[in-house]
C-alpha cells in the first residue's frame, strides 16, 4: 500500500490563478471536474469518484489541470447521499493513488475556506480571490492565504527497540508514532526532540527526515523522522497518552504485519506512522 494523499498529478497553474478570464474559460470547458466536499468526505458513485460539470455550480477553489489538461475545481456541498469520508477511501483503497492526493487538496482548502468568511485584522467579510487561494479583505486591505501546519511525527530507536505510544481515543490495541506541532522560532529536530521529551521524557540526539505526508485532518504536512534515544526511561505525560513504551524489533514486526498475539498493532498503513515503524525496523 502506498502512502494515502501523496501522489497528486495536478499542475496547480499558480501563475495563472489571479487571472479571472483565464479560470472562467478552464470552468467553461465541457470536461471540467468538479469535486464536492461535505466535511471529511467526498461522492463516491458506482465505487468511482463523482463530480459535476463545473459550470453548473459556483466553484470555490481551482485545483489544476491533470496530465491530460482537464481542469479539477472543487467546492461544497449539502448533498448527503452517497458520501465516503477520505479515510475510509484511503484505507480501503478504493480510489487511485492520484485521485485521493487531489481530494487531500481539495478538502484541506475548502475547510480553510469555511473558517475564514470573516478577517482577522479587522473582522469585515472576506472576498474569494485568486481562484481560491486568497481571501482579501476590502475593509483593511489585508490578504489572507490557505495554510498548512507542519506536524512532527517520529519513531525513536534505542538499542534496537522503537518507541510507540497510544492516546486515549484511539481504537484498542493500536500505537503510533509521537508527534506533535512545530511551535515558532523551532526547527524540525527541535520541535520533534521537545515532543518526544514532553509526552515521554526521552531525551533524542541524532534525527533524520525519512518522508512528508499531507494530511487534510485538518490542513497538516506530517514530516516523519526518525530519531536515537539518549536515553530510554520513560516518563509519560497522561494528559498526552495513555502508554508509551519500548517495543523489541520482533513485536514491532508483527504489530506492522498486524498479526502481534495480544492484538497490538502499529497505526494503519496509509499512515506515515506505519512507515515510519517499517523504516526504522529496516535500520
Amino acid at each position: 500500500m502506498t502512502l494515502a494523499y501523496i501522489l497528486n498529478p495536478l499542475d496547480r497553474r499558480a501563475n495563472d490563478r489571479s487571472n479571472a478570464a483565464w479560470v472562467l474559460a478552464q470552468r467553461q470547458r465541457p470536461d471540467a471536474r468538479l469535486i464536492r466536499i461535505a466535511g471529511d468526505s467526498t461522492l463516491i458513485k458506482d465505487g468511482q469518484l463523482e463530480t459535476a460539470n463545473a459550470a453548473s455550480v459556483e466553484p470555490t477553489v481551482f485545483l489544476g489541470l491533470d496530465p491530460q489538461g482537464t481542469p479539477w475545481f472543487a467546492c461544497r456541498t449539502e448533498e448527503k447521499e452517497g458520501l465516503r469520508d477520505l479515510r475510509s477511501l484511503a484505507m480501503e483503497e478504493a480510489l487511485p493513488a492520484e485521485e485521493l492526493g487531489i481530494l487531500a487538496q481539495a478538502r484541506s482548502t475548502i475547510q480553510w475556506h469555511e473558517r475564514r468568511n470573516f478577517c482577522s485584522n479587522c473582522a469585515a467579510k472576506l472576498e474569494v480571490a485568486d481562484a481560491g487561494y486568497r481571501r482579501h479583505c476590502t475593509g483593511c486591505g489585508m490578504d489572507h492565504f490557505p495554510r498548512t501546519d507542519p506536524v512532527v511525527i517520529m519513531v525513536v530507536r534505542h538499542e534496537g527497540r522503537i518507541l510507540l505510544g497510544r492516546q486515549k481515543s484511539w481504537k484498542p490495541g493500536m500505537y503510533s508514532a509521537l508527534a506533535g506541532f512545530v511551535e515558532p522560532g523551532e526547527t524540525i529536530e527541535d520541535a520533534a526532540r521537545r515532543e518526544v521529551f514532553e509526552e515521554a521524557g526521552i531525551r533524542v540526539g541524532a534525527v533524520r527526515y525519512v518522508t512528508s505526508q499531507p494530511w487534510p485532518f485538518l490542513s497538516n504536512l506530517m514530516i516523519g523522522l526518525i530519531g536515537e534515544a539518549a536515553s530510554a526511561e520513560i516518563t509519560l505525560d497522561q494528559n498526552e497518552l495513555e502508554d508509551a513504551r519500548w517495543f523489541s524489533p520482533e513485536d514491532a514486526r508483527l504489530m506492522v504485519a498486524h498479526q502481534h498475539p495480544d492484538g497490538l498493532y502499529a497505526a494503519n498503513p496509509f499512515a506515515i506512522a506505519h512507515e515510519l515503524v517499517k523504516t526504522a525496523l529496516e535500520g
